[in-house]
């Protein structure tokens, strides 16, 4: 159970035995302290989007350029994490990638230019990639295997409270010190646990292979994926297919995936097993993991860019609105992880995706009066959704399949769901904008000069000391903040109407049969 387990990151590291006494608890604090560092800046840069925006003079749909761009950086390195531990060791290669992820941290703070700031954390989601396996495959092997259930269900709540402590404290800091420190506080986290978990595992290290890298099938992937990136991106400000570039890019995209499909698919050692995908519940849990978390991660980039740019939020503020998304995960987790054998996943993501339904219908409700308290109500049912979202598809996806397959099959779900966030934050703020210009024109179509209605506003912001360029620029406001509430509001109806019709997804998969206790407890990548 524990080596099916141990595979995402590679080979399981070299039969040493487990550790006892402080070097199991010291070896745990180290592997948690960088799955916490790691997982912490997935989300702590959503809340400061606005400032970095502002402060590096770039417009906030810009400024998001700063999530997606780790996001698909970090998805192009999961598929090598594999090949890199047989090539490196596991510890060796984990140590390498805490240091480096402290070294692009730090880059990440000395930006100066969007350019800058977005170079850094495409180096820091590449360095980023074998982290997460790796911690969880060191974990793995410092405790029996009678305690691996314990061990990852530890492993899978620090990857459920970064995600809690990220808004807050991004946040916090933002606003009371500087956004560059969000990514300086990375700077002795990761040095202490690189140098503890140096200290404790590297006389434990896995057997190194030299073995040939699909170079040209990695190309590609980097090709098709960055190709399709950079059009989501650049699109709504350059007129989408007006522009001679986006469709450049798009058709980069969809040749270099047509390519990437068949050079994958006929490659002595592929740099991707698309083979996978001819599992029935592989390709039908991935495909419900990956939609569901894009529809998931955009909606959590969206709420907070909404509080802040229209409803006068603080970047603290945002923080606590989204914080409580983690109080039900963080307490269903252990139970859910107990009791996916039990009963069948597949009716536990039902009722995620059915939760899920709800939060959105509630938040499609939201108008410019809309309180804090209202606001959190959905985001704390939130968090049961997730508990029952990620441990339930990952059984189903993972289910049946030979352990010496799992590295590939982690990596390439990993892959899948992390590029289908990124997609999903693109996606979401181009038609977050879209949506409000065309709200905009509605609410304004009516209100040209001579108007009665207009005429009476003006007329009362006149009489409150307002002169008529500012009585406008008031009026104004207040329209784009309607045409943007209306504009998060239709994305939130669609994304849970969307989440009712994946329902069908996850019931196209066959119930897998019991597992073992190590896999129950698995997060399967709740970051």
């Amino acid at each position: 159970m524990s080596r099916a387990m141990a595979a995402p990151g590679g080979a399981a590291p070299a039969d040493a035995g487990p550790l006892t006494g402080n070097a199991r608890v010291l070896g745990t604090l180290a592997l948690s302290l960088a799955t916490f560092m790691n997982v912490l800046d997935s989300s702590i840069a959503n809340v400061s989007i606005p400032s970095i925006a502002g402060n590096l003079g770039v417009s906030v749909g810009q400024g998001t350029w700063v999530i997606t761009s780790f996001g698909v950086a970090n998805a192009i390195a999961l598929p090598l994490t594999g090949w890199l531990t047989q090539r490196f060791g596991a510890v060796r290669l984990f140590t390498a990638s805490v240091l480096l992820f402290v070294l692009s941290s730090w880059l990440c703070g000395l930006a100066t230019s969007l350019e800058g700031l977005v170079a850094a954390r495409v180096l820091q989601g590449l360095v980023a990639g074998p982290m997460m396996p790796l911690s969880q495959t060191l974990l793995l092997a410092s405790y029996p295997r009678a305690q691996a259930g314990r061990a990852l269900a530890f492993w899978g709540v620090t990857t459920l409270v970064a995600p809690v402590v990220g808004p807050l404290l991004g946040g916090w800091i933002t606003d009371n010190i500087a956004w560059p420190w969000i990514f300086y506080i990375n700077v002795p986290v990761g040095l202490i646990a690189a140098l503890v978990a140096w200290r404790i595992y590297r006389h434990r290290d896995t057997p190194i292979h030299k073995l040939p890298i699909d170079g040209v099938g990695l190309g590609l992937l980097v090709l098709w994926v960055g190709s399709l990136q950079l059009m989501l991106d650049k699109g709504k400000e350059m007129d989408w297919f007006a522009s001679p570039e986006i469709v450049a890019l798009a058709l980069m995209a969809g040749l270099g995936f047509v390519v990437f499909l068949v050079w994958e698919l006929t490659a002595d050692h592929p740099v991707v097993d698309l083979r996978l995908f001819g599992r029935r519940n592989f390709a039908f849990g991935v495909l419900a993991t990956s939609l569901g978390y894009g529809l998931f991660f955009g909606n959590v980039v969206l709420l907070p860019l909404w509080l802040q740019q229209w409803m006068g939020y603080t970047a603290t503020s945002a923080g606590m609105a989204l914080a409580p998304v983690g109080v039900l995960a963080i307490l269903l987790t252990p139970l859910v992880g107990k009791k996916v054998a039990v009963w069948d996943p597949r009716w536990m993501a039902t009722v995620a995706f059915l939760i899920f339904t709800g939060v959105l219908w509630l938040r499609s409700g939201f108008t410019p009066q809309t309180d804090l308290a209202t606001i959190m109500v959905p985001t704390v049912l939130q968090g049961a959704g997730m508990a029952l979202f990620f441990i339930p598809l990952t059984t189903v996806s993972l289910s049946g399949l030979d352990p010496r397959r799992m590295p590939a099959a982690a990596g390439l779900s990993n892959f899948v769901r992390i590029t289908a966030g990124a997609m999903g934050t693109s996606i979401t703020t181009t038609l977050w904008e879209s949506r409000a210009s065309l709200h905009h024109a509605h609410l304004t179509e009516r209100l040209q000069q001579g108007d009665p209605a207009l005429a009476d506003a003006l007329g009362a912001l006149g009489r409150a000391g307002l002169g008529e360029g500012a009585a406008l620029a008031q009026i104004t406001r207040l329209i784009d903040l309607q045409a943007y509430t209306r504009a998060a509001d239709d994305i939130f109806l669609a994304s849970a109407l969307m989440f009712l019709l994946l329902i069908g997804v996850v019931w196209l998969t066959r119930r897998p049969p019991p597992m073992g206790t190590g896999f129950k407890a698995d997060s399967g990548g709740a970051h």
